[in-house]
C-alpha cells in the first residue's frame, strides 16, 4: 500500500473535471449516477481492479428503495433480489421453531416500500455501475490515490499509476479504512460494538432449503452463533458466524467446512465452494467532520456500522443522495458554494443516530422494525428548512415527502428526476422555473393543505399556507 499525503498548494490550476469520487462502492456509484443525470462532469476511481465481489451489505431499506426509484435503478434492484426469508431455528439437527427477523409493516399509499429487500452488495454495485454507464458517467479501476493537494479553486489527486487528476471537488467514498480521510487528518470517534471476531462468507452448499434463514444458536460457552441465509437472486448462501475472543478466523474452504460441520448438522463437504470471505470485529465510529476544504467524506469513510440492522449501506447511499443535488446546484445552477456546508450539517446527525441504532440492534436491545426502515428520518432542524405556517399539520418542512395521488398524479412519479417539485394542496400555486414541476390538487391525506416545496432528494424544504417567500427560498439554490 502506498502512503498517501495531503498538502496545500500555493497556486491554483484549472480543474480537469467537476467532481472526483474516490471509491466505487455503493456510495461512490450512487453519487456518480446522481451527478451524471445532472450533467456534472464526474469521474469515479477505484483502487481495486474490479467491483467488490462480496455480499456484505445485502439489505436495502424502504427509504433507499425510494432513492433507487428516483435514480432509475429500482426495477433492476427488484428483479435482482427478493424478500427476506423467515428465520428457522435449529437444535441438534432438528427444526425447533421459526423466528420473525423483522417487525411487520403495512403497505400504505404514502409508503409503497415497507420491508427491506435483499440484494447482495456485489449485485447492487453492478446495477449502479450499469446505470452510471448508461447515463454517460465514467469510472476507472486500478487507480489508487496516493496524494492530495488542494487550494482555493480545486483539488489535485495523485495516483500510484497514471496521471494525476484535478477536480473542483473530491468525495472520499473509499470505505471504513479511507486513505483519503486519513491523509486529511480527520479522526474517527467510536467504540467496539462486540469484541468477538465475526466471519461473513458467500458459499455454495447443499443440505439446506432456500426458504428460510437458518439459525444455529450456540450449544455451549465455547461455541458461537452461526446463521446461513440464502442470498436472493443467486445460488449462494451467506454464512455469518461469531467466534470467541482471540480466535484466529480461518477463511479458507477447509476452515469454513470445519465451522459448518462443528455448528450444524451438515457434513463438512456440504460446503462445495467459497466465493468470498471476510472477517471483522463489529465497531461503530463516526468521523469527527465530514469535510475538509473541497473534500467531502461519504459512506463508510464517514461512519462505520455493525452490519446488524442493515443501516450502513443505506445511510451511505443517502449521504450520496444528499450531497449529489447540492453539488449539482453549485456546479450547474450557480448556487452559493456555502450550500455545501449543509451536507455535514444534515448528514452527520443522521449518521450518529443510525450508528446508535445499528449498535442497539446488534446487542439485541432493539428489533428490526420502523426505525431501521429509515422512512422517519428528516431535516426539520436544518438551516435549509423553512416552515412558514403558524399551525402546521403532521407533515412539516424537513420531513420526507410522502407518496400518494393528487388529482390523478402519483407524487413519486412527479418527484422522479433531478428537479424540485411544488405540491399545492387546496391553495393557489405560483408558476416555477421551467426546470421545476408543480402538482396541484384539492385533497391529499398525507399532506393536509398548503404549499410544499420538495427538494431533489425527496424532503420538504419549504412549506407555507401561501406563496410569500417561496421564490426567495428557491433563489438560494440558483433558481429564479
Amino acid at each position: 500500500m502506498h502512503p498517501i499525503h495531503a498538502e496545500r498548494a500555493d497556486h491554483a490550476e484549472r480543474a480537469d473535471i467537476d467532481v472526483l469520487i474516490v471509491g466505487a462502492g455503493p456510495t461512490g456509484l450512487a453519487l456518480g449516477v446522481d451527478l451524471a443525470r445532472r450533467g456534472v462532469d464526474a469521474l469515479v476511481v477505484e483502487r481495486a481492479e474490479a467491483l467488490f465481489p462480496g455480499s456484505r451489505g445485502k439489505g436495502i431499506q424502504p427509504r433507499t428503495m425510494e432513492v433507487f426509484d428516483d435514480l432509475g435503478v429500482l426495477d433492476a434492484i427488484r428483479a435482482a433480489g427478493g424478500s427476506y426469508p423467515v428465520g428457522m431455528i435449529w437444535q441438534d439437527g432438528r427444526r425447533v421453531g421459526e423466528h420473525q427477523m423483522f417487525d411487520p409493516a403495512e403497505v400504505t399509499e404514502d409508503s409503497p416500500y415497507t420491508e427491506p429487500w435483499m440484494v447482495p452488495q456485489w449485485r447492487t454495485q453492478e446495477i449502479l455501475f450499469a446505470r452510471l454507464t448508461e447515463l454517460g458517467g465514467r469510472a476507472a479501476f486500478g487507480r489508487e490515490a496516493v496524494g492530495i493537494t488542494q487550494d482555493a479553486d480545486g483539488v489535485t489527486v495523485a495516483f500510484a499509476v497514471g496521471d494525476s487528476v484535478r477536480a473542483r471537488y473530491v468525495v472520499a467514498a473509499d470505505g471504513g479504512r479511507s486513505a483519503v480521510r486519513r491523509c486529511l487528518g480527520i479522526g474517527m470517534t467510536g467504540e467496539p460494538v462486540d469484541p468477538h471476531p465475526m466471519l461473513v462468507a458467500d458459499v455454495r452448499l447443499t443440505g439446506l432449503d432456500r426458504d428460510h434463514w437458518h439459525v444455529f444458536p450456540p450449544r455451549d460457552d465455547t461455541d458461537g452463533f452461526m446463521a446461513i441465509c440464502p442470498l436472493a437472486g443467486t445460488e449462494d448462501f451467506q454464512i455469518a458466524a461469531r467466534f470467541p475472543e482471540g480466535t484466529a478466523v480461518d477463511l479458507s474452504l477447509d476452515g469454513i467446512r470445519k465451522l459448518v460441520a462443528a455448528r450444524s448438522h451438515l457434513d463438512a463437504d456440504a460446503v462445495t465452494e467459497v466465493r468470498w470471505a471476510s472477517d471483522f470485529r463489529p465497531r461503530a465510529a463516526l468521523a469527527d467532520r465530514f469535510r475538509e476544504g473541497r473534500v467531502f467524506l461519504a459512506g463508510d469513510a464517514a461512519h462505520v456500522h455493525s452490519p446488524a440492522g442493515g443501516q450502513g449501506l443505506n445511510t451511505s447511499v443517502q449521504d450520496a443522495y444528499n450531497l449529489g443535488w447540492k453539488l449539482g446546484a453549485v456546479l450547474r445552477d450557480g448556487a452559493d458554494p456555502a450550500l455545501l456546508a449543509t451536507y455535514e450539517e444534515e448528514r452527520r446527525p443522521i449518521a450518529a443516530d443510525m450508528l446508535g441504532l445499528s449498535t442497539a440492534v446488534h446487542r439485541g436491545e432493539v428489533r428490526r422494525g420502523e426505525a431501521t426502515r429509515q422512512l422517519g428520518l428528516g431535516y426539520r432542524e436544518s438551516s435549509l428548512t423553512e416552515e412558514t405556517r403558524t399551525a402546521p399539520g403532521a407533515l412539516r418542512a424537513g420531513d420526507r415527502a410522502p407518496d400518494g395521488e393528487l388529482d390523478g398524479v402519483r407524487l413519486f412519479d412527479a418527484f422522479r428526476g433531478p428537479h424540485w417539485t411544488l405540491v399545492a394542496v387546496g391553495v393557489e400555486a405560483p408558476e416555477l422555473p421551467e426546470t421545476e414541476r408543480v402538482v396541484r390538487g384539492r385533497a391529499q391525506e398525507s399532506y393536509g393543505s398548503g404549499l410544499f416545496l420538495v427538494r431533489p432528494d425527496g424532503y420538504v424544504g419549504w412549506a407555507g399556507g401561501q406563496e410569500t417567500g417561496l421564490i426567495g427560498y428557491l433563489g438560494r439554490f440558483g433558481l429564479r
